[in-house]
């Protein structure tokens, strides 16, 4: 059944490069500018090493998913490349309690990860809990910078 979509799909493509014109070339470069835009992104995407998590959450926000994608994308382009994923949590909470938290939130973007095609051996899961905080302040624009993953290359 795969190979039919693809021989149909095949035949589509050609049977529109046959048509030439204005059209063809129009229809190219939007199918380049698009890419261009992907790359881009990924790119943007790719120098966030920070994935950030709501209080008392290692579930992964729709941001933290696309910045998790883009260094997978980086990662699959660069097979050798290990990467470090240290979990950190915010002040409130016992030490035990956050240390938890910090390394539940590294094996969520780790399991992303391996979900997405990179090797578990590629990946090193560490957790500081909220013994290295990004901002020392003891309010909610603090503690939402503290709330964090730290990918590492």
């Amino acid at each position: 059944m795969k190979l039919n979509i693809w021989v149909l799909l095949t035949i589509a493509l050609l049977g529109l490069a046959a048509c030439g014109g204005d059209t063809a070339v129009v229809e190219e470069g939007a199918v380049t500018a698009g890419v261009d835009e992907q790359l881009e992104l990924g790119d943007d995407l790719l120098s966030e090493t920070r994935v950030y998590f709501e209080f008392d959450s290692a579930s992964l926000t729709d941001e933290g998913r696309r910045i998790v994608e883009a260094h997978v994308a980086h990662l699959s382009a660069n097979t050798r490349l290990m990467v470090t994923l240290e979990g950190h949590a915010d002040e409130r909470g016992t030490r035990e309690y956050n240390l938890a938290l910090g390394e539940r939130r590294a094996k969520a973007v780790a399991r992303m990860m391996r979900v997405l095609g990179v090797n578990s051996e590629r990946l090193k899961v560490n957790s500081y809990g909220e013994e290295k905080p990004v901002d020392n302040g003891h309010d909610e624009s603090a503690w939402r910078q503290n709330r964090r993953v730290e990918i590492i290359y």
